[in-house]
């Protein structure tokens, strides 16, 4: 058997055992690159061990460290409560106020589950108080966690920049985090004209949002349970409580300057990394680091919460990767591709197999392994990078709204009480179903077929 063949099947093999086990998908990798570079290509430790992404590694802790301390130090319940403070007596504006914090959210750094997790308990909440279809306010608390999920310092950005960055495509950013944004708040329009937001009347709602802010802004951290590691589809998030991780309500002024700092550092994070194109990493940990310095309390257990499961998904994936461009994988898999002889058609399916997998599996996990695999088809110049790459990013992470994901699963488990969760689990099923089979279509023939990106 060649070398490349193999390599395709141990990658299938792996992703099958961390869909149907409880397994991560990164420490597959791990032992995948081991065997296949140490025991049938005959590579050194030393040379598979290059391929680790050091630099990936360093801004993935150092923007989840980050995050981390701003949920600690309550700012982050102050940004929603602030939010929802926004809204008054407008329903209406309801489910974009939710769509938008998580979007926030995922932009500063924030992994697209444990923005769901923050959010998703108010959305549907408030959803059940006021008589708000809940599947239009927890899918649009999705979509919004995916329109943030491709900034230039947000976790799935960094993954595909730093990818693409190693190549000599064409690559836009700007272009990629525009496309998420834009993809998934028009999505976001048509569920709030189908299903009712335009119906939505005013009434008074400003009792319940101070209630449901004041409640995450008084729970303790020291008071609540950590659950287990779990989830698949956008990602694995770490031990945490649906309701939120900030500290108790601001009191005094003390209390309410570390919060002020932590936004103070978000936007220099912005400003630095982004505007003086200072590495993501070594600013993030920096900015991090002076706000522990600041209200050492509220960084105690942040390093716990950084996402170690993620970290070793992508470190371990990229690690592969780099094991089957020795093993000629990716050329072999690009001239079939070629070999088609049609590539619009060769896109629409690379677009779809994104779609379909990262249905099940991580989109994390899909996104590291088809962007190489795809680069050498793309370098032949017959398909624009830029939109190819855009459109297999959205193809891949709108999906996650599937029940089998753990964005979708998140939604379901907020449930209100008096919804039937089997109707409910069905109407997500039904959604993410026409989500898979429409949104890579829509997102080839926009971003893909015109060749304007």
């Amino acid at each position: 058997m060649s070398a490349p063949l193999l390599s395709i099947l141990i990658l299938v093999a792996m992703f099958i055992l961390a869909t149907v086990l409880p397994l991560n998908m990164g420490a597959l990798a791990f032992v995948g690159a081991f065997l296949l570079g140490f025991v049938f290509l005959g590579m050194s430790t030393e040379e598979i061990l290059a391929n680790f992404p050091g630099a990936l590694f360093l801004t993935i802790v150092g923007v989840t460290y980050l995050f981390a301390i701003a949920q600690n130090n309550g700012t982050i319940d102050l940004l929603v409560r602030g939010a929802v403070k926004l809204v008054g007596n407008r329903v209406a504006l309801i489910p974009w106020i939710m769509f938008a914090i998580t979007a926030v959210i995922t932009a500063v750094g924030a992994l697209s589950p444990a923005a769901v997790a923050i959010v998703a308990p108010i959305a549907l909440g408030f959803a059940a108080k006021n008589k708000i279809n809940p599947l239009m306010m927890g899918m649009m608390v999705i979509h919004g966690a995916q329109a943030g999920g491709f900034s230039p310092i947000a976790v799935y950005g960094v993954t595909v920049n730093g990818i693409i960055a190693k190549t000599d495509l064409e690559s836009s950013p700007f272009a990629v985090f525009m496309a998420s944004l834009l993809f998934n708040t028009f999505i976001a329009l048509i569920l709030f004209f189908v299903l009712g937001g335009t119906k939505l009347r005013r009434t008074t709602t400003g009792a319940f949002v101070e209630q449901v802010a004041e409640a995450r802004m008084n729970l303790s951290v020291a008071g609540r349970a950590d659950v287990p590691f779990k989830g698949t589809g956008s990602d694995i998030y770490g031990p945490r409580d649906p309701a939120g991780d900030g500290l108790s309500a601001t009191k005094t002024r003390s209390d309410l300057f570390p919060q002020l700092a932590t936004i103070a550092g978000l936007i220099a994070l912005a400003v630095i990394a982004l505007g003086f194109k200072v590495d993501v990493g070594f600013v993030s940990i920096t900015i991090a680091v002076i706000l522990a310095l600041v209200s050492p309390q509220a960084q105690k257990g942040a390093v716990n919460k950084i996402s170690w499961t993620t970290v070793l998904l992508i470190c371990g994936m990229l690690t592969f990767v780099g094991v089957l461009q020795e093993a000629g994988t990716v050329e072999y898999v690009s001239d079939g591709v070629v070999g088609l002889g049609m590539p619009m058609l060769a896109a629409l399916l690379i677009c779809y197999i994104g779609a379909v997998v990262s249905a099940f599996a991580s989109s994390t996990a899909i996104l590291a392994a088809l962007i190489p695999l795809a680069v050498p088809f793309l370098a032949s110049g017959e398909i624009g990078a830029v939109g190819l790459i855009c459109a297999l990013a959205v193809s891949s992470t709108i999906v996650d709204v599937s029940p089998f994901s753990t964005n979708g699963a998140l939604v379901l488990a907020n449930a209100p009480e008096n919804l039937d969760k089997d109707r409910f689990y069905k109407q997500i099923l039904s959604y993410s179903g026409i989500i898979v089979v429409a949104g890579p279509l829509v997102a080839w023939l926009v971003m893909v077929v015109p060749g304007w990106l």
